[in-house]
């Protein structure tokens, strides 16, 4: 099964940029083997929520609080997904995480749910200070 890694959080002032990556120890497609990979953030107290994804047929789609500040995507090699973010705000202040799951179909992100997802990346701290 695939394992999910993230890196690139950390602490930006108001209006900065950070990229998160997330690592696959595989493909996400090929081999007849294709993932709807997310982003998902929690704030404290508070259930996980839907930022970005990439469905299985490649189709984006994002939440509206973050729609033309944040850009995800995917290397050509299907092993790394991206998330840009772009004039970051204090109340994007989150733990981030990266989900993939193979029999996800049909949703976008706004409709998508943490139990939806079988896999996980351990989280990686967005901290937006004004």
């Amino acid at each position: 099964q695939v394992q999910l890694v993230e890196s690139g959080g950390g602490s930006v002032e108001s209006g900065g940029s950070l990229r998160l990556s997330c690592v696959a120890s595989e493909p996400t497609h090929g081999r007849g083997r294709r993932y709807c990979v997310a982003w998902f953030r929690q704030f404290p107290g508070k259930e996980r929520e839907g930022v970005a994804a990439i469905d299985r047929d490649g189709i984006v789609s994002y939440t509206d609080s973050v729609k033309g500040r944040f850009t995800i995507s995917q290397d050509n090699a299907k092993t790394t997904l991206y998330l840009q973010m772009n004039s970051l705000k204090p109340s994007d202040t989150a733990m981030y995480y990266c989900a993939a799951d193979s029999g996800l179909i049909g949703y976008t992100i706004t409709e998508m749910r943490p139990h939806m997802f079988a896999h996980w990346g351990q989280g990686t701290q967005v901290t937006v200070s004004s």
